[in-house]
């Protein structure tokens, strides 16, 4: 089952009784990107009362309410992330207290509506995990392995010389397979092909 994520970040402002909600989702690889766009986040705005989250990254979501009520704005936020059937996505909700408290009710109501505005501008897209396929050929298949890169979903991230000819490709990880027996059709099997670890 095919799973989406953002094509970009999208972001929305919203002000409910002179607190200021700056709300924003973003696509990340993983939960350690993620952490590095909130310290990113928190040098930003200093001055704020709280940066609160959801991430749903596969294995690794999480969520936090940052010093709100508990149960007031991570989950709000994670929920709607759900709704919008996303991974790989960070969503964030900065607040600037304005005096007025909102009660529990208010605060749910609240960040539900800053992260839900900003996700109405959200592009899916299909979220494909890719993978590095790394080929050893002889000099003179080189030219048709390269040119098989070129006519797929793929790229050639790296390529070293030696008695031989390395290629590491970027591909969709579920190609790999018609891949590899793609490339050892086109080289009449003298090529030497092995599935990286990205």
């Amino acid at each position: 089952m095919p799973t989406y994520t953002l094509a970009a970040a999208v972001a929305a402002e919203l002000d409910i009784r002179k607190s200021r909600f700056i709300a924003r989702a973003l696509p990340v690889p993983n939960r350690e990107s993620a952490m590095r766009e909130l310290d990113a986040l928190r040098a930003e705005h200093p001055g704020a009362t709280h940066v609160c989250w959801a991430l749903l990254a596969g294995g690794q979501s999480g969520m936090s309410d940052d010093g709100e009520p508990s149960g007031t704005a991570g989950r709000p936020i994670l929920e709607v992330l759900r709704h919008h059937e996303v991974d790989g996505v960070l969503a964030t909700v900065v607040r600037y207290y304005g005096g007025i408290k909102l009660g529990a009710g208010g605060l749910v109501r609240a960040y539900t509506d800053a992260i839900a505005t900003a996700m109405q501008k959200a592009e899916r897209i299909e979220r494909i995990e890719r993978g590095l396929l790394t080929v050893e050929v002889d000099y003179a298949d080189e030219a048709r392995v390269r040119r098989w890169i070129e006519q797929h979903d793929c790229e050639l991230v790296e390529h070293a010389y030696a008695m031989s000819v390395r290629l590491v490709i970027r591909m969709p990880i579920a190609s790999r397979e018609a891949a590899t027996a793609e490339l050892r059709d086109l080289t009449h099997g003298r090529a030497s092909i092995a599935p990286d670890t990205p």
